[in-house]
């Protein structure tokens, strides 16, 4: 539908022929969804609807940066405990404790963070009695 609108044409007229031709060529026949309801049509109105399903789409979810610290916390110890060595543990538990400690010195921008750096030594004898 490249076409301008003719002068002298009203613009509802125009629109008008545009789906009456669209249709008679067969144009909407076979839509995806045809004959079924609107999804989320029983929702109430949600002006960022189209954000919000992008970013379902895309697998995308946006944490507060707290949450999201305590995800990486939660992931780093996991990581710590399955690490193959004690030098790999005191550097995964180096690097989120300097994440902690620097999101602890400022305000918080969302919900508690609710963490505490963790103790390096009890980190590692964990380690080393799950290698035992």
């Amino acid at each position: 539908m490249t076409e301008r609108k003719p002068k002298g044409v009203s613009f509802e007229s125009w629109v008008d022929h545009q789906i009456r031709t669209a249709t008679e060529r067969g144009a909407f026949r076979d839509l995806p969804g045809m004959g079924k309801p609107l999804p989320d049509s029983g929702e109430p109105y949600d002006e960022l609807w189209w954000i919000k399903s992008k970013m379902h789409r895309e697998g995308f979810a946006a944490l507060p940066p707290a949450l999201a610290l305590r995800k990486e916390a939660e992931d780093a110890l996991e990581k710590a405990v399955a690490a193959p060595s004690e030098q790999a543990v005191r550097r995964i538990i180096a690097e989120i404790n300097k994440k902690i400690s620097a999101m602890m010195l400022r305000p918080p921008p969302g919900p508690p963070l609710g963490l505490k750096p963790y103790d390096v030594e009890a980190v590692v004898e964990q380690w080393r009695r799950g290698r035992a």
